[in-house]
């Protein structure tokens, strides 16, 4: 367990790509569950230990998963996600260079249930969501680039979708469009930090993951 904040009321765990944060039909224990006997263990809890899941990260992608200790913290931190109080940035490693350094990408996104996948239009078509995300280029490398990406909305994949729809799909991301699969089985997005005002001491709080232990990020941030 990569725990990489804690305090009375919330815990926030760096992510691998093998990791889910709930539990789902594949029936792989979540990361909600092995913080909870995590907790259990680590404060000799003789009861049940609560831990609540404030946020979602998908299955392929690491970084910060950020969780409630208490039932107050919860609800607040809820809220704070739903009107996008917390400020999330993402690290992403495409191979084709974007178009343009620097970019705010606005699309219109659909999301197929049965794909699992979403799509998108840059005009509004019937059963969209506007999907807004501000990305620059921040490294390269002689076959790779990495972005650093500030979402402005929380739409279903929404930085995978994007990002493909401009030519540039995540390396690793099968599903939209890169055409090999990463050897860990992820692809190359991580959730590099989160930064809010502490919902209980009302402090600004910054979480920092680190990337994940491979070659090509290793090259790509040394510098960073």
């Amino acid at each position: 367990m990569d725990v990489i904040y804690e305090d009375n009321h919330l815990i926030a765990v760096n992510k691998t790509c093998r990791e889910i944060v709930q539990g789902d039909k594949t029936g792989d224990t979540p990361l909600s569950e092995m913080l909870k006997a995590w907790l259990k263990e680590k404060y000799q809890k003789p009861g049940n230990v609560f831990v609540g899941v404030t946020h979602r990260l998908d299955r392929p992608v690491s970084g910060v998963v950020l969780f409630a200790k208490t039932s107050k913290a919860l609800a607040r931190m809820n809220e704070m996600f739903r009107t996008g109080s917390v400020k999330k940035t993402y690290w992403a490693i495409v191979k084709n260079q974007p178009p343009k350094e620097e970019d705010e990408l606005v699309h219109w996104l659909t999301r197929n249930e049965k794909q699992n996948k979403s799509f998108a239009y840059n005009n509004e078509r019937p059963n969209t969501k506007k999907a807004i995300l501000h990305y620059k280029v921040i490294a390269h490398s002689d076959n790779y680039h990495l972005l650093e990406v500030d979402l402005k909305t929380g739409r279903h994949h929404q930085i995978r979708c994007q990002l493909a729809h401009i030519g540039c799909p995540i390396k690793g991301d099968l599903k939209y469009g890169f055409e090999r699969s990463n050897r860990d089985g992820g692809i190359s997005l991580h959730a590099r930090s989160a930064s809010f005002i502490h919902p209980v001491s009302k402090h600004p709080i910054d979480i920092i993951a680190p990337v994940p232990q491979d070659n090509l990020w290793k090259s790509l941030t040394e510098n960073l």
